[in-house]
């Protein structure tokens, strides 16, 4: 997974924040912080890195309460609960002080040095650059499953990029100024790239590997998550409904 860098051709940005969601990624959390770290020095002239525990009940929030000790850029958001993956990346942005904004989960399925990549690719007019999976690496229910929700919300949303659940992505932080999110659950990826399309945001994808998760287990493919992902989207469809009849 881990790449040689080259650090005379890797462009640099102003200031950038970096933020992962995490939900009992122990076994993943701490390397993924201290690879950001690594990336990081050679990507931005200022920058922090968050870490959103989503209620972990594992030995996340340790690990995450040690590395605080060693890098001064490492904030920690404690949720006292689980409150779900939307509200981590709300929170996430929230907190996001710098010009640039990337996250990506906290799970290793995503190798953070491909930062670069996108980073390569925000030029001037570029609003959002936007992560694919060049191959999912997952069992192949989960692939199934992935594929019939991103053309379902293809269909619901007129989605227009390849990838609506690759969860690397590069932002400006201003365009948040004007793209208001409200999901606390899964359905959040469906509701960010819509309002980013809507608000006439300039994207670029980049393609991106995908790999086998090492350890602890998705929340997404669960049942009941799915359900409430599934209810999410369908309120955001309406709402986004009755506010265009408004206009």
């Amino acid at each position: 997974m881990d790449k040689q860098m080259n650090p005379e051709s890797k462009p640099k940005l102003s200031s950038l924040s970096v933020f992962f969601p995490c939900y009992n990624d122990e076994g993943t959390i701490g390397s993924t912080v201290l690879k950001s770290f690594d990336i990081l020095r050679e990507v931005a002239s200022d920058y922090e890195v968050i870490v959103i525990d989503d209620g972990s009940k594992d030995n996340s929030l340790r690990i995450l309460e040690e590395l605080k000790k060693h890098y001064k850029e490492l904030k920690v958001i404690k949720h006292a609960k689980n409150m779900g993956y939307g509200a981590a990346l709300r929170d996430g942005f929230l907190n996001a002080t710098k010009d640039f904004i990337f996250y990506t989960d906290g799970d290793g399925q995503y190798d953070v040095y491909e930062l670069a990549d996108l980073i390569s690719r925000m030029t001037e007019g570029v609003d959002v650059v936007n992560g694919y999976k060049i191959k999912r690496s997952d069992p192949m229910h989960r692939k199934i499953i992935g594929r019939l929700y991103h053309n379902v919300m293809k269909i619901l949303f007129n989605i227009k990029i390849r990838d609506v659940d690759c969860d690397f992505r590069l932002f400006r932080r201003n365009i948040f100024d004007k793209v208001h999110l409200e999901s606390n659950d899964g359905g959040i990826c469906v509701e960010l790239v819509k309002k980013c399309q809507d608000a006439n945001l300039k994207f670029v994808e980049v393609p991106v590997h995908h790999y086998y998760r090492m350890s602890g287990s998705s929340q997404f493919f669960r049942v009941s998550r799915i359900y409430r992902s599934l209810k999410s989207v369908m309120r955001l469809r309406l709402t986004l409904m009755k506010n265009g009849r408004e206009r």
